[in-house]
Formats: C-alpha cells, structure tokens, sequence
C-alpha cells in the first residue's frame, strides 16, 4: 500500500480527495496527496496572516539561524534517501539528483550567510538646516506572508530556493509544490519542523484546481509571490495579485550558445551535451539553440550527436542513467511532435529523434531546423539540442536575440575580444564565456529577463526582495 500524505496546514480540519503521484518513468503510483479545499486554503492564509500581524510572535534571528543551520546537518544525514526518492519523483537521474540534495544543504546554510551578513545603512543628516538634529539609519522588515508555487524539475532544492530565504527573513511561508513533485517538498517541510521551526510558519499544500491557485495568489493577506513554472500562468498570476503585493517571476528561455570558428570544440562538446541533455533538457537554461559559424557547425552538430548516443537513458534511480524520463507521457508526444516537425521543414537528425519508450525520449540533436520551427522559437523543455550554422559571430548574436526571452546565453571563442563582443551585444541576464547555458551556483544572481521573468533569484536576492527597508529617524537636540 502506497504512502499518503496529509496536508501540512495545522488546523485544517478537512482535505479533498487524494491525488496520485506518479513516477515518470514507469508511472506506478508512488504515493497519494490529500489535496486543498477552499477551507484549507482560508486556515492556512489566516494562520500565516495572524503569525505576521502579532510582531511579539515573529521568530527571532538567532531562532531562524538555529533552524536553519539544523536542517542543512539533517538534510545532510540523509542526502542519499532524498536524492533516491527525489530521482523516483521528478525523473531526474540519481546521479544528479545527488548534486541537487548537496546544493540544498549549501542552500541552506547560505541563508544563514544572509542573516550574520545583511545590515541596515545610515542615511546622511546634518547637512542643511532641514536635517540638522537628526540622525537616520535603515533597517530590514518581512515583506509579509510568501505564497510559493514552485516547479517540478528540482522537486528539492526549489522549496530549499523559495521557503528557506521566507524563513531567513522572518516570513510565514505557504509552499505549493508542483502536482507531480509534491513529496521532496513536503519531506524538506518535515525536516524544518523537526529542526525546530513552528509549524505555522512553513505550510505545504497541494492544490488541484486552477482557480484555487488564482484565489491563493490574489488574496489580500499574500505579501510576496514567489512564481517558479510557465511565462503565460507566471504573468497571468501577476496581474491577479492585491494591490501592493510584490513577486518574483521564474519563468524558461531559449537558451541561446555562439560557437565561433576559433572555438575549442574538445571543451566545448562535452559541456553542450551535458546542458543539453541534463535532467532529458528539463531545464529553463538549458542548451538548445547553438548557432555555429559554417566553418565548425556541422563538426560540431556530429560530436554532439556522438556523445549524445553513448549517454544511457532509462530508470533514474540506477546510478548508471545519465537521461531520464519527461515528467510525463504527453510531454514525450509534445517532442516528438516539435521534432518531426523540424524535420520534415529540411532539418537533419544526426541522432535521436524518436521516443524510447512511453516515458524517455532519445537525446536528439536537429541540424539547421527551420528558423521558425518550434524547436528554435520555444521553450523544448525536452532533450533536444538544435545546431544552426551563421555566416558570421554577429549573425549568430543576431539570431540568438530574435527570441523575446533572454535568460542564461553562452559562447565558446579563444579569442577574447569576441567572447567580449558576444558578452556586450547579446541579450541575457547572463552570459558564460567556454562553458554552457546551464551553469548555476546559488548564491549568483539568476534572472530572466523579458518574457523570461520578473526579479532577481539566488538565495541572497531572494532573501532581499522578501523584506522591506525601514527608515527610522531620531531627532534629537543632543545630535547638535
């Protein structure tokens, strides 16, 4: 008999049906999720809201830090179970689900980093007669309460990303994880709680229904929205939110890398396959559009596709799997779709190009697709690398910046004058010089820009944008 799991609002006296959580690549049920009701929803919005309200009950810093640091060591002591039943969650093979359970400890304990490091200013007085006998500094406040809808593709370390800087910055923090991936979050809230944080102030709930996600978002009481999935649900969330509430925006790119003639394409090979093909192409940065300069395009298109074929597809919780399954069967049929499409438009397919299975798609690399195919003007979210040969550099920047969503671009040049003209005229948020798209530690700034997103992510910019500046002002005639 499969596991449930309750809903993690204290004083809910009630849930809807069970939801199924299915693993995505043999789709037995692994568990079931009671799901929200309205009541839900209104205890736990009215527990976070009161919890704000009541200054006396706010956790003080040093309580935050002990929490914190308590649950990195016990996130630490089982890392490996996390990692297994992460992999069997959300697909993303073990092997890199065991780097995602690393970086939530980092994660964590960088939250900590945040609170012993952040400081108010002192803002200058005394300068005029106006501000004569005044001395004036700022401080830092919670924003409110957080409501957190995050993404399937890092079950773990997304809520580590969303509800670890809510609670370094003293917030009452409601999580809804992704429908399919709701077990890693719920199992970060338990460790939370058992490293000393009050219930009331982390609650986990799943939601089933689009417009109880609206409601959630648009109620009153949210502070701060933290919005990790698709642009069109991210920006259309936005505007459902109360007048003075704040949010931040994670939505895809179109990943976009310049390879120039001069390019070391023993370094580059390697690391385009891997941010290509990384959790099956599941990534918001990952690799997918590479424009090469003729000289080395289509070399380039083959080693790929080489490495592409040798990477072992299949269970992610086997230590050897390198590519997993899509989240779910449609997803498979929603690639195939897209590549078949490119193909048919006068793309070749040196590899791939075909489901595996119900669940795993092969890694695929697209030669020259059409430039309006949707393989080169949406978001693939699958293991799909398209290879594009340019006349020039500058050509290559120019097609990268059609797209209206720049993210995390690359280039890979030895010439340093143009992976400094690459850096300075394509568009991005970031750009990685001889490494690829997909980069990320989690203390650097991570944004999209555009359609991409709203707001800054990284734990440190997070942990800022969940607060407020207060000024407070003394005047006094001691101050002269």
């Amino acid at each position: 008999m499969v596991e449930n799991y309750p809903l993690m609002v204290p004083g809910a006296a009630e849930h809807g049906p069970p939801a199924d959580v299915h693993s995505p690549f043999d789709r037995s049920v692994i568990a079931t999720v009671d799901t929200a009701t309205e009541e839900v929803i209104e205890t736990a919005l009215s527990t976070a809201y009161s919890l704000f309200r009541d200054r006396d009950r706010w956790l003080p810093a040093a309580k935050r830090i002990e929490v914190l640091l308590r649950a990195a060591t016990l996130v630490e002591q089982q890392a490996e179970h996390l990692a297994v039943e992460a992999a069997r969650e959300g697909g993303k093979p073990l092997i890199d689900s065991r780097v995602e359970i690393a970086r939530a400890v980092d994660g964590l304990r960088s939250c900590v980093e945040c609170l012993r490091t952040q400081h108010g200013c002192e803002v200058p007085m005394g300068l005029n007669a106006a501000s004569s006998q005044r001395w004036a500094f700022t401080t830092h406040e919670p924003i409110g309460v957080v409501l957190a809808y995050s993404a399937f593709n890092h079950p773990f370390n997304l809520i580590v990303h969303q509800a670890g800087p809510a609670i370094a910055a003293g917030c009452p923090v409601i999580v809804k994880p992704a429908q399919a991936t709701p077990l890693s979050c719920y199992r970060l809230v338990r460790i939370l709680y058992e490293a000393g944080l009050p219930p009331e102030w982390c609650q986990a709930l799943v939601v089933d229904r689009r417009e109880l996600n609206m409601a959630m978002a648009s109620d009153r009481r949210v502070g701060f929205l933290s919005f990790i999935g698709s642009g069109p649900v991210g920006w259309m969330l936005r505007g459902k939110l109360a007048a003075g509430a704040r949010c931040s925006l994670e939505h895809g790119g179109v990943a976009p890398v310049v390879v120039a003639a001069d390019a070391d394409l023993d370094l580059a090979v390697p690391l385009l396959t891997k941010g290509g093909f990384y959790h099956a192409g599941q990534v918001c940065v990952s690799v997918q559009r590479v424009f090469a300069e003729k000289a080395v395009a289509r070399d380039l298109a083959r080693r790929i596709a080489a490495a592409a074929e040798k990477l072992r597809v299949g269970d992610p919780t086997l230590p050897e799997t390198e590519v997993g399954p899509l989240i779910r069967p449609g997803e498979v049929d929603r690639v195939d779709q897209w590549v078949r499409e490119a193909v048919e438009g006068g793309a070749e397919a040196p590899c791939g190009a075909r489901p595996l299975s119900p669940t795993c798609y092969a890694p695929t690399v697209l030669f020259n697709p059409p430039d309006q195919s949707r393989v080169m003007t949406h978001e693939v979210f699958g293991p799909v690398v398209c290879v594009a040969e340019v006349d020039s550099v500058d050509a290559a920047i120019a097609a990268a910046n059609r797209l209206n969503c720049p993210f995390q671009a690359a280039v890979f040049t030895r010439n340093i004058d143009t992976a400094l003209r690459v850096a300075r005229r394509i568009d991005a948020a970031t750009v990685m010089i001889n490494d690829h798209t997909a980069f990320r530690v989690d203390w650097m700034p991570f944004a999209g820009l555009k359609e991409a997103g709203l707001g800054v992510g990284g734990i440190p910019y997070t942990f800022e944008e969940m607060q407020i500046k207060k000024q407070v002002v003394f005047r006094s005639p001691g101050l002269g």
